[in-house]
């Protein structure tokens, strides 16, 4: 997925306009927070507690949707989702495996993203910068 399908970037802009100067220290507090939303989850799909699921879940989807990750909140969602219907049906969520592995690396990719996007600079230092070429 490029950059594209993972962040849709009018709901970026118009987060960062409407956080304004807290703008990176909110994104930061989405990093924190989705850190520790994710090691939950995992650990709840670890012991098979659909309960210990919802609420990280829950918590992930609305985040990433404010900063206008899409493809991470409806993951998150599904998650969601599926945890609730656990519980309801007394089961263990073993049907969220699949989505909850997708979930981490999906979550650093786009963190990259956004957190690149939010401080270009820190992403486009010029690689070969005060090295010469040699020739072999």
């Amino acid at each position: 997925m490029g950059s594209e399908s993972l962040v849709n970037w009018e709901a970026f802009a118009q987060a960062r306009s409407e956080l304004g100067a807290n703008f990176v220290r909110i994104l930061g507090y989405f990093r924190e927070d989705g850190v520790k939303s994710v090691d939950r989850i995992e650990d709840a799909m670890r012991s098979h507690n659909a309960t210990a699921m919802v609420i990280p879940a829950h918590t992930l989807k609305g985040e990433s949707r404010q900063f206008g990750a899409d493809p991470l909140a409806d993951l998150a969602e599904t998650i969601e989702m599926i945890a609730r219907g656990c519980i309801e049906r007394r089961e263990t969520p073993t049907e969220a495996l699949e989505h909850v592995v997708k979930l981490r690396p999906l979550f650093e990719t786009t963190l990259d993203l956004l957190e690149r996007e939010a401080n270009p600079l820190v992403a486009r230092k010029p690689a070969a910068f005060g090295r010469r070429a040699f020739a072999s």
